[in-house]
């Protein structure tokens, strides 16, 4: 077609007239036809990354400069991300962009162009994570002593994962995880941080425990080889780990920056088995050094202490010594318990009768009072009076038609108020007064002293048969005449 284009030498006119569109369609397809796929050395120039995940950069030399793209779903398989300044060698298809009259190289890999230019890329990488502090010792944790569960992320048919597993077996059998993936080309970074990630997922809630301890292994190899481990995927899954991570890819030589951003870093794989457990046989024989110890340091102690126990027991008295002077003391104070109790009682006794006579007198006071206040009460009463009213009471019974049984409790009743008019007769003061004795008041008020009877300017003497008042030198029958020769009660 672009024969077709071209102007044979005739006449203007004869010229065919074509659009833009098939111009540049027609330079599209003799780019493609011609150069096909190539491979071009260069350096990465400005690189711009869409929102949409494509990738547009430019490829230069010391002279000119081609635009690159490369496509979201091309950029998984690259090989790595496109940075400025980094010398790459890029294989990819030519073609042109007619919107801007401009051709570009499709890029579907890249490569780095001779070690230098990796090791500058490295160095790079390493100095932008360690700004972000992925690297800081105090992110680091300590590895544990004796992990139950130890993860191994590495390939599951090489060398590496067969050591491990032998070292740990010869040291101290532990039970161990495999995480399978890729240890070098396409997608390997994104698979060991994948297992990264998976084994701090695991919650120990599953089938699967979640381990204590993590080792990323690799064996030896090129730079190359080992560009995985560089990738700033595995370096942030290996910062971001909560379980203690160590990372044994290559040999002692080689570092990756995994290495910067694990726990501990151990040069070999099987140098990371023995990192991470002990010696069993060592640990046997500590324990059992640290037995024999513990038993002659327990031997020596109670040897001490029995050899102080039996000094103290020396020092001290012999039991009947301690003992003798208190059963001296129980002695005397029991032969003076009984003089002292008989004491006592006598002393007891006395203040008994001391008390008792003089309690006495207020006693019979007491019932002197008692008998007054009787008698008084007795005075108050008629026998005449009382009789009469029992009698009208009777003949008021007498009168009442009541069933036998209230008949029976009146009558008892009666018998019961005769009883105590007869105690009454009997215990009152009118009986007393006839076998000689006379009541004397003054002023309403009984007189029991000499004292009151001098103060008092009449008196009143009650005898069996009635009642004298008594005045200063005379004296009178209360409603009866005095008798001849009776005298003045209180007269010479």
């Amino acid at each position: 077609m672009i024969d077709d284009l071209l102007d044979d030498g005739g006449p203007a006119g004869n010229a065919p007239e074509f659009s833009v569109s098939d111009l540049t369609g027609a330079i599209k397809k003799t780019l493609e036809g011609a150069f096909g796929r190539v491979r071009v050395r260069g350096e990465i120039g400005r690189v711009i990354r869409a929102s949409s995940g494509h990738f547009y950069y430019d490829l230069k030399d010391d002279r000119n400069v081609i635009s690159c793209n490369t496509w979201k779903g091309q950029a998984s398989g690259l090989g790595m991300v496109p940075e400025e300044g980094l010398e790459v060698i890029v294989t990819g298809k030519l073609s042109n962009y007619g919107p801007q009259s401009r051709y570009n190289l499709n890029v579907d890999t890249m490569e780095l162009a001779g070690e230098g230019a990796l090791m500058a890329m490295l160095e790079r990488r390493r100095k932008a994570l360690a700004a972000e502090g992925l690297f800081d010792q105090e992110r680091k944790k300590p590895i544990p002593y004796l992990p139950r569960v130890i993860g191994v992320v590495t390939s599951p048919t090489g060398a590496v994962i067969r050591d491990i597993l032998h070292r740990l077996r010869d040291r101290y059998p532990t039970k161990v995880l495999i995480w399978p993936v890729a240890v070098q080309g396409k997608g390997s970074a994104e698979q060991v941080a994948r297992g990264i990630a998976g084994f701090n997922a695991l919650d120990g809630s599953a089938r699967l425990p979640r381990p204590d301890l993590l080792i990323v292994a690799r064996g030896g190899g090129s730079l190359e080889d080992l560009m995985g481990f560089n990738d700033e995927a595995v370096v942030r899954a290996a910062a971001a780990s909560d379980i203690p991570l160590i990372s044994a890819v290559g040999h002692e030589t080689d570092t990756t920056l995994i290495d910067y951003a694990a726990d501990r870093r151990a040069p070999t794989p099987t140098a990371a088995a023995e990192m991470a457990v002990p010696v069993r046989l060592e640990l046997l024989s500590a324990v059992a050094t640290l037995g024999s110890r513990l038993g002659r340091a327990i031997s020596a102690a109670t040897g001490q202490r029995r050899q102080r126990l039996g000094d103290l027991a020396r020092a001290l008295p012999r039991p009947d010594a301690l003992l003798e002077t208190p059963r001296q003391r129980l002695d005397r104070q029991s032969d003076a318990l009984g003089p002292a109790l008989l004491r006592n009682v006598q002393i007891k006794r006395q203040t008994a009768r001391d008390l008792s006579a003089a309690l006495q007198p207020a006693l019979e006071r007491g019932i002197a009072a008692k008998r007054l206040q009787l008698g008084r009460a007795t005075g108050r009463l008629s026998l005449g009076r009382l009789t009469d009213r029992v009698a009208m009471m009777r003949r008021d019974l007498a009168r009442i038609d009541l069933t036998s049984g209230l008949a029976r409790g009146i009558e008892a009743r009666a018998k019961a108020l005769a009883n105590a008019a007869r105690l009454l007769q009997s215990l009152g003061y009118k009986e007393t007064l006839k076998r000689g004795y006379a009541v004397i008041r003054a002023e309403g008020r009984i007189v029991t002293e000499t004292r009151t009877a001098n103060k008092a300017a009449r008196l009143e003497i009650e005898f069996a048969d009635g009642e004298v008042s008594v005045s200063a030198g005379s004296a009178k029958r209360s409603g009866k005449p005095p008798k001849p020769g009776q005298g003045d009660l209180f007269g010479d």
